[in-house]
Protein backbone atom coordinates (compact mmCIF):
# COMPACT_ATOMS: atom_id res chain seq x y z
CA UNK A 1 0.00 0.00 0.00
CA UNK A 2 1.25 3.33 -0.64
CA UNK A 3 -0.67 6.56 1.31
CA UNK A 4 -0.26 8.72 3.86
CA UNK A 5 1.47 7.47 7.38
CA UNK A 6 -2.01 7.27 9.19
CA UNK A 7 -3.48 4.95 6.62
CA UNK A 8 -5.13 2.18 8.24
CA UNK A 9 -3.17 -0.41 6.71
CA UNK A 10 -5.04 -3.76 7.96
CA UNK A 11 -1.67 -5.12 8.64
CA UNK A 12 0.18 -4.79 5.02
CA UNK A 13 3.02 -2.71 4.31
CA UNK A 14 2.59 0.56 3.81
CA UNK A 15 5.18 2.87 2.20
CA UNK A 16 4.73 6.51 3.12
CA UNK A 17 3.31 9.23 0.47
CA UNK A 18 1.90 12.31 1.86
CA UNK A 19 0.25 14.15 -1.17
CA UNK A 20 -2.22 12.80 -3.65
CA UNK A 21 -2.86 13.69 -7.34
CA UNK A 22 -6.65 15.09 -7.80
CA UNK A 23 -9.21 13.88 -10.63
CA UNK A 24 -8.92 17.79 -11.96
CA UNK A 25 -5.60 18.45 -11.95
CA UNK A 26 -3.67 18.38 -15.12
CA UNK A 27 -1.75 15.41 -15.59
CA UNK A 28 2.14 16.14 -16.75
CA UNK A 29 2.01 19.79 -14.19
CA UNK A 30 1.15 17.51 -11.45
CA UNK A 31 3.18 14.40 -11.93
CA UNK A 32 6.53 17.17 -11.96
CA UNK A 33 5.19 18.92 -8.64
CA UNK A 34 3.87 16.18 -7.03
CA UNK A 35 6.97 13.73 -6.51
CA UNK A 36 6.06 12.63 -3.37
CA UNK A 37 2.37 11.34 -4.05
CA UNK A 38 0.76 8.28 -4.06
CA UNK A 39 0.54 7.61 -7.42
CA UNK A 40 4.16 8.51 -8.47
CA UNK A 41 5.27 6.54 -5.58
CA UNK A 42 4.01 3.76 -6.62
CA UNK A 43 5.25 3.59 -9.94
CA UNK A 44 8.74 4.23 -8.54
CA UNK A 45 8.39 1.21 -6.60
CA UNK A 46 7.85 -0.75 -9.83
CA UNK A 47 11.15 0.57 -11.63
CA UNK A 48 12.97 0.07 -8.30
CA UNK A 49 11.99 -3.54 -8.05
CA UNK A 50 10.18 -3.09 -4.85
CA UNK A 51 7.09 -3.60 -6.51
CA UNK A 52 6.19 -5.95 -9.19
CA UNK A 53 2.78 -3.61 -10.39
CA UNK A 54 1.49 -0.65 -9.29
CA UNK A 55 -2.75 -0.36 -9.12
CA UNK A 56 -4.29 2.99 -8.87
CA UNK A 57 -7.96 4.08 -9.45
CA UNK A 58 -6.71 7.62 -9.52
CA UNK A 59 -6.05 10.16 -12.29
CA UNK A 60 -5.59 7.94 -15.50
CA UNK A 61 -3.91 10.84 -17.38
CA UNK A 62 -2.12 11.14 -14.36
CA UNK A 63 -0.99 7.05 -14.52
CA UNK A 64 0.24 7.60 -17.79
CA UNK A 65 2.65 10.10 -17.01
CA UNK A 66 3.66 8.48 -13.76
CA UNK A 67 4.28 5.53 -15.87
CA UNK A 68 5.93 7.26 -18.52
CA UNK A 69 8.38 9.23 -16.14
CA UNK A 70 9.49 6.63 -13.61
CA UNK A 71 8.28 3.20 -14.96
CA UNK A 72 9.69 4.17 -18.79
CA UNK A 73 8.51 2.69 -21.79
CA UNK A 74 9.89 -0.84 -22.85
CA UNK A 75 12.93 -0.55 -25.66
CA UNK A 76 11.04 0.14 -29.09
CA UNK A 77 7.72 1.18 -27.65
CA UNK A 78 6.53 4.59 -29.65
CA UNK A 79 3.52 4.64 -27.17
CA UNK A 80 2.05 2.85 -24.26
CA UNK A 81 -1.12 1.95 -24.87
CA UNK A 82 -4.37 1.02 -22.56
CA UNK A 83 -6.03 -2.52 -22.94
CA UNK A 84 -9.44 -2.73 -21.85
CA UNK A 85 -11.30 -5.88 -21.74
CA UNK A 86 -14.90 -5.97 -23.07
CA UNK A 87 -17.64 -8.55 -22.12
CA UNK A 88 -17.93 -10.01 -25.16
CA UNK A 89 -20.83 -12.74 -26.06
CA UNK A 90 -18.88 -15.06 -27.41
CA UNK A 91 -15.95 -14.52 -24.88
CA UNK A 92 -14.09 -11.74 -23.44
CA UNK A 93 -11.99 -9.98 -25.95
CA UNK A 94 -9.59 -6.90 -25.61
CA UNK A 95 -9.70 -3.03 -26.83
CA UNK A 96 -6.51 -1.36 -27.43
CA UNK A 97 -6.18 1.33 -27.02
CA UNK A 98 -8.92 2.66 -24.87
CA UNK A 99 -7.62 5.75 -23.85
CA UNK A 100 -3.82 6.70 -23.48
CA UNK A 101 -3.47 8.50 -26.90
CA UNK A 102 -6.00 10.92 -28.36
CA UNK A 103 -3.85 11.23 -31.94
CA UNK A 104 -2.03 8.20 -33.67
CA UNK A 105 -0.04 6.94 -36.27
CA UNK A 106 0.15 3.68 -38.31
CA UNK A 107 2.92 2.33 -36.72
CA UNK A 108 1.58 3.27 -33.07
CA UNK A 109 -1.85 1.16 -34.40
CA UNK A 110 0.57 -1.76 -35.36
CA UNK A 111 2.68 -2.16 -32.38
CA UNK A 112 -1.18 -1.82 -30.43
CA UNK A 113 -2.13 -5.02 -31.84
CA UNK A 114 0.99 -7.18 -30.75
CA UNK A 115 0.45 -5.54 -27.43
CA UNK A 116 -2.95 -6.46 -27.42
CA UNK A 117 -2.30 -10.27 -28.80
CA UNK A 118 -0.04 -10.84 -25.95
CA UNK A 119 -2.72 -9.91 -23.14
CA UNK A 120 -5.25 -11.84 -25.37
CA UNK A 121 -2.49 -14.62 -24.88
CA UNK A 122 -1.23 -14.38 -21.74
CA UNK A 123 -3.84 -12.54 -19.84
CA UNK A 124 -7.24 -13.99 -21.36
CA UNK A 125 -5.91 -17.73 -22.55
CA UNK A 126 -6.28 -17.10 -26.23
CA UNK A 127 -4.64 -19.14 -28.60
CA UNK A 128 -3.35 -17.31 -31.63
CA UNK A 129 -6.06 -14.55 -31.16
CA UNK A 130 -7.64 -12.64 -34.14
CA UNK A 131 -7.15 -8.88 -34.32
CA UNK A 132 -9.17 -6.59 -36.10
CA UNK A 133 -9.12 -3.07 -36.73
CA UNK A 134 -11.45 -0.60 -36.01
CA UNK A 135 -13.46 0.89 -38.93
CA UNK A 136 -16.56 2.37 -40.17
CA UNK A 137 -16.82 -0.83 -42.24
CA UNK A 138 -15.62 -4.29 -42.83
CA UNK A 139 -14.25 -3.63 -46.19
CA UNK A 140 -10.04 -2.75 -46.28
CA UNK A 141 -11.00 0.61 -48.15
CA UNK A 142 -13.40 1.86 -45.66
CA UNK A 143 -11.75 4.65 -43.13
CA UNK A 144 -9.80 7.47 -42.90
CA UNK A 145 -5.96 7.54 -44.17
CA UNK A 146 -5.16 6.70 -40.90
CA UNK A 147 -6.63 3.40 -40.66
CA UNK A 148 -6.20 2.99 -44.71
CA UNK A 149 -2.46 2.92 -43.58
CA UNK A 150 -3.00 1.39 -40.00
CA UNK A 151 -5.13 -1.66 -42.12
CA UNK A 152 -2.04 -2.09 -44.87
CA UNK A 153 0.65 -2.37 -42.25
CA UNK A 154 -1.20 -5.11 -39.97
CA UNK A 155 -1.80 -7.01 -43.44
CA UNK A 156 1.81 -7.63 -44.09
CA UNK A 157 2.36 -8.39 -40.48
CA UNK A 158 3.05 -12.00 -40.93
CA UNK A 159 3.10 -12.90 -36.78
CA UNK A 160 -0.47 -11.32 -36.42
CA UNK A 161 -3.51 -13.17 -36.78
CA UNK A 162 -4.98 -10.21 -38.91
CA UNK A 163 -8.53 -11.16 -39.64
CA UNK A 164 -9.62 -7.43 -41.41
CA UNK A 165 -12.10 -4.52 -40.21
CA UNK A 166 -14.67 -4.62 -37.70
CA UNK A 167 -17.70 -2.50 -37.08
CA UNK A 168 -18.05 -0.88 -33.20
CA UNK A 169 -21.83 -2.81 -33.73
CA UNK A 170 -20.34 -6.01 -33.70
CA UNK A 171 -17.56 -5.60 -30.76
CA UNK A 172 -20.08 -6.97 -27.86
CA UNK A 173 -20.60 -9.95 -30.75
CA UNK A 174 -16.95 -10.74 -30.31
CA UNK A 175 -16.18 -10.09 -33.32
CA UNK A 176 -12.80 -10.76 -32.59
CA UNK A 177 -10.23 -11.20 -29.99
CA UNK A 178 -8.18 -7.78 -30.12
CA UNK A 179 -9.93 -4.85 -31.38
CA UNK A 180 -7.32 -1.89 -32.64
CA UNK A 181 -7.98 1.47 -32.40
CA UNK A 182 -6.49 5.24 -31.89
CA UNK A 183 -6.74 6.41 -28.01
CA UNK A 184 -9.52 9.15 -28.68
CA UNK A 185 -11.65 6.60 -30.75
CA UNK A 186 -11.21 4.03 -28.21
CA UNK A 187 -12.10 5.83 -25.03
CA UNK A 188 -15.56 7.16 -26.89
CA UNK A 189 -16.12 3.37 -27.73
CA UNK A 190 -15.70 2.36 -24.56
CA UNK A 191 -17.60 4.96 -22.49
CA UNK A 192 -20.63 4.38 -25.17
CA UNK A 193 -20.25 0.77 -24.49
CA UNK A 194 -20.31 1.36 -20.44
CA UNK A 195 -23.26 3.84 -20.82
CA UNK A 196 -25.56 1.48 -22.67
CA UNK A 197 -24.62 -1.79 -20.83
CA UNK A 198 -25.70 0.30 -17.61
CA UNK A 199 -28.97 1.31 -19.35
CA UNK A 200 -29.78 -1.97 -19.92
CA UNK A 201 -29.67 -3.48 -17.28
CA UNK A 202 -30.92 -0.66 -15.33
CA UNK A 203 -34.33 -0.60 -17.73
CA UNK A 204 -34.30 -4.52 -17.06
CA UNK A 205 -34.27 -3.96 -12.90
CA UNK A 206 -37.16 -1.19 -13.53
CA UNK A 207 -39.34 -3.54 -15.97
CA UNK A 208 -39.02 -6.54 -13.57
CA UNK A 209 -40.20 -4.49 -9.96
CA UNK A 210 -42.87 -2.52 -11.91
CA UNK A 211 -46.00 -4.83 -11.40
CA UNK A 212 -46.39 -8.07 -9.53
CA UNK A 213 -46.61 -10.26 -12.61
CA UNK A 214 -43.52 -9.12 -13.60
CA UNK A 215 -41.98 -9.76 -10.03
CA UNK A 216 -43.07 -13.46 -10.80
CA UNK A 217 -41.11 -13.67 -14.29
CA UNK A 218 -38.54 -11.98 -12.71
CA UNK A 219 -38.13 -14.73 -9.83
CA UNK A 220 -37.82 -17.12 -13.17
CA UNK A 221 -35.60 -15.25 -14.79
CA UNK A 222 -33.43 -14.38 -11.54
CA UNK A 223 -30.45 -16.84 -12.31
CA UNK A 224 -30.31 -15.49 -16.07
CA UNK A 225 -30.38 -11.94 -15.10
CA UNK A 226 -27.42 -12.40 -12.27
CA UNK A 227 -25.18 -14.23 -15.40
CA UNK A 228 -25.59 -11.64 -17.32
CA UNK A 229 -25.24 -8.83 -14.66
CA UNK A 230 -21.78 -10.65 -13.85
CA UNK A 231 -20.76 -11.12 -17.36
CA UNK A 232 -21.42 -7.60 -18.37
CA UNK A 233 -20.37 -5.93 -14.75
CA UNK A 234 -16.85 -4.07 -15.27
CA UNK A 235 -15.98 -4.78 -11.99
CA UNK A 236 -15.69 -8.66 -12.62
CA UNK A 237 -11.97 -7.34 -14.44
CA UNK A 238 -11.49 -4.11 -12.23
CA UNK A 239 -9.08 -2.23 -14.16
CA UNK A 240 -7.27 -1.95 -17.54
CA UNK A 241 -3.18 -2.66 -17.84
CA UNK A 242 -1.22 0.22 -19.62
CA UNK A 243 0.97 -1.79 -21.53
CA UNK A 244 4.34 -0.55 -23.14
CA UNK A 245 6.20 -0.17 -20.21
CA UNK A 246 9.11 -1.65 -18.39
CA UNK A 247 6.94 -2.81 -15.39
CA UNK A 248 3.04 -3.21 -14.66
CA UNK A 249 0.34 -1.17 -14.37
CA UNK A 250 -3.27 -1.65 -14.06
CA UNK A 251 -5.88 1.81 -14.21
CA UNK A 252 -9.11 0.58 -12.22
CA UNK A 253 -11.90 2.92 -12.91
CA UNK A 254 -12.02 6.10 -10.54
CA UNK A 255 -15.87 5.15 -9.10
CA UNK A 256 -14.49 1.44 -8.31
CA UNK A 257 -15.49 -0.41 -5.10
CA UNK A 258 -13.79 -2.78 -3.03
CA UNK A 259 -15.02 -5.94 -5.48
CA UNK A 260 -13.15 -4.20 -8.67
CA UNK A 261 -10.03 -3.01 -6.60
CA UNK A 262 -9.76 -6.68 -5.55
CA UNK A 263 -10.17 -7.63 -9.06
CA UNK A 264 -7.68 -4.81 -10.33
CA UNK A 265 -4.93 -6.70 -8.14
CA UNK A 266 -5.73 -9.87 -9.24
CA UNK A 267 -5.68 -9.18 -12.88
CA UNK A 268 -1.92 -7.24 -12.08
CA UNK A 269 -1.06 -10.33 -10.28
CA UNK A 270 -1.91 -12.54 -13.44
CA UNK A 271 0.28 -10.27 -15.03
CA UNK A 272 3.32 -10.52 -13.03
CA UNK A 273 2.75 -14.48 -12.83
CA UNK A 274 2.84 -14.86 -17.07
CA UNK A 275 5.45 -11.96 -17.14
CA UNK A 276 3.45 -9.68 -19.73
CA UNK A 277 6.05 -7.39 -19.54
CA UNK A 278 9.01 -10.24 -20.69
CA UNK A 279 7.09 -11.43 -23.05
CA UNK A 280 5.51 -7.94 -24.82
CA UNK A 281 9.09 -7.18 -25.16
CA UNK A 282 10.26 -10.65 -26.68
CA UNK A 283 7.19 -10.02 -29.05
CA UNK A 284 7.99 -6.26 -30.17
CA UNK A 285 11.78 -7.48 -30.93
CA UNK A 286 10.53 -10.12 -33.21
CA UNK A 287 8.48 -7.61 -35.06
CA UNK A 288 11.12 -5.39 -35.48
CA UNK A 289 13.34 -7.96 -37.06
CA UNK A 290 10.33 -9.56 -39.12
CA UNK A 291 9.61 -5.72 -40.30
CA UNK A 292 13.10 -5.46 -41.20
CA UNK A 293 13.20 -9.12 -43.04
CA UNK A 294 9.88 -7.93 -45.15
CA UNK A 295 10.79 -4.44 -45.89
CA UNK A 296 15.06 -4.29 -46.31
CA UNK A 297 16.86 -1.84 -46.94
CA UNK A 298 17.50 -0.85 -50.84
CA UNK A 299 20.39 -1.32 -52.63
CA UNK A 300 22.83 1.23 -53.14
Amino acid sequence: LVGPESLDTGGLDLVEAPTTIAMDEKPGEAVRAKRDSSLVVACRLVREGRADAAVSAGNTGAMLAAGLVEIRRLGGVNRPAIAVVLPARRGPSVLIDSGANADGRAEHLHQFAHMGSVFAQEILGVKDPEVRLLSIGEEPEKGNQLILEAHRLLAEAHDLNFKGNVESRNLLEGAADVVVCDGFTGNVVLKALEGTIATVLNALREEITASRRAKLGGLLIRPAARSLRERLDPDTYGGAYLLGLRGLAVIAHGSSGRRAIANAIRLAARGVEHDVVGTLQERLEHSVLESARSDPEPAR
